[in-house]
């Protein structure tokens, strides 16, 4: 692994323990962690291998993604104060994204140094699974939707509670109506 790669996959991890600390939910929320993934999609995606069982894994692998970044987004608190929304990431979608984050940095670290080189092409070969960018692009497309999925699924969350902001709002101070006299 490369410093790129161990500031990547610490900078990704670290966004959701900053959001362990309540706080605003705003335009950096969703900014941060996308630019961070852009970074990683941008430098280490060249290609999407198409040959063999590369989909399939590829899909597989973005679908444990998706489930991941769903679930964080789900266990992640959204409230209104005043006109302010604010998000608090819980325990589970902390270790959830831990896990995540975590899977890729792992593997990462058992490929290069721990000799799991040999294991993977074994199961690559095995699985008909053409390349070694079949696993590069599975792992960053995992992430990609991982972030994407969390943040799509706090957005979503995000509207609700400002409709039910200000649908108690309009209910607690209704509109000025004109009497039978008008």
């Amino acid at each position: 692994m490369t410093t790129t790669d161990w500031i990547t996959d610490i900078a990704l991890v670290l966004v959701v323990f900053r959001q362990l600390r309540e706080g605003r939910l705003d335009l950096k929320t969703f900014l941060i962690p996308l630019g961070i993934v852009a970074f990683v999609a941008h430098s280490y995606l060249h290609s999407v291998p198409t040959a063999g069982n590369d989909l399939v894994l590829i899909g597989a692998l973005m679908a444990v993604g998706a489930a991941l970044g769903i679930a964080g987004g789900v266990y992640t608190r959204v409230r209104a104060v005043g006109k302010h929304l604010l998000i608090k990431a819980g325990v589970v979608s902390a270790v959830l994204w831990v896990l995540g984050m975590g899977a890729r940095m792992g593997f990462q670290i058992w490929v290069s140094h721990g000799g799991g080189a040999d294991d993977v092409a074994r199961f690559s070969i095995a699985h008909h699974i053409t390349t070694d960018q079949a696993w590069v692009a599975a792992f960053v497309l995992m992430a990609l939707t991982e972030v994407v999925t969390r943040l799509a699924t706090i957005f979503v969350r995000s509207r609700r509670v400002n409709g039910r902001q200000a649908h108690t709002t309009a209910a607690a101070h209704p509109a000025p109506s004109l009497g039978p006299t008008a």
